[in-house]
């Protein structure tokens, strides 16, 4: 199977499961009502890489991975969360980005990662939101939900956003506020987010750590 365009092939075993009736070999087997609602493939434990281009650009690990080809938008769904890291040309990694759920919409290369997601870049910021898109043809991250920034510095809030692949060029569409970190405090739990709040709700204040 190739993995879209990015010239890696991945050979996964799948039991495909079969039920029969047994008695007369003439008698039909009745087949799914829609196949677009089942998965075509489904991998348990990966840990794989991938490239682009002939460099190898991203390291992914989810639980489950479900491949939905015969969907009429062929995508794939990690329902148990997805890991990925994004490496350079000389395989340092560039960004972390993570999420409680993952769908990944082949024709169109754009990932939606959705609760809980988590993006850290090179420059020791973390983002913070309910979900975000990836377009790989765009080679740019965005969102409309809000978000938590926490720099060295100081906190942002807001509401969407626009960025690079590697987070470090990134604007707010919507400001709702920015928070000085105290130098003189130090958390022992913090960089802590309870919960990020849907859009009209207000924002949770994370608990700020500073390096001693």
């Amino acid at each position: 199977m190739r993995v879209s365009r990015w010239g890696v092939v991945l050979f996964v075993a799948f039991p495909v499961l079969w039920s029969a009736c047994s008695g007369s070999k003439n008698e039909v087997v009745e087949g799914f009502d829609n196949v677009a609602e089942v998965p075509t493939l489904r991998t348990l434990g990966v840990k794989t890489l991938i490239s682009d281009s002939g460099v190898t650009r991203y390291r992914i690990e989810a639980d489950e991975w479900l491949i939905y080809e015969n969907a009429q938008e062929p995508y794939w769904f990690f329902p148990q969360g997805l890991y990925v890291e994004k490496f350079d040309s000389v395989f340092v990694p560039e960004a972390l980005i993570q999420g409680d759920t993952a769908t990944y919409f082949k024709n169109r290369q754009l990932w939606r990662l959705d609760k809980n997601v988590r993006i850290e870049n090179t420059k020791e910021e973390v983002f913070l939101t309910s979900q975000i898109f990836w377009d790989q043809r765009k080679r740019e991250i965005y969102s409309d939900s809000f978000i938590h920034i926490e720099t060295p510095d100081e906190v942002i809030e807001g509401y969407g956003f626009t960025s690079n692949e590697q987070m470090t060029r990134y604007r707010i569409r919507r400001t709702s506020g920015i928070f000085p970190i105290r130098r003189d405090t130090v958390a022992a739990d913090s960089a802590a987010v309870d919960s990020v709040p849907p859009p009209g709700e207000p924002a949770v204040r994370a608990k700020q750590r500073r390096k001693s």
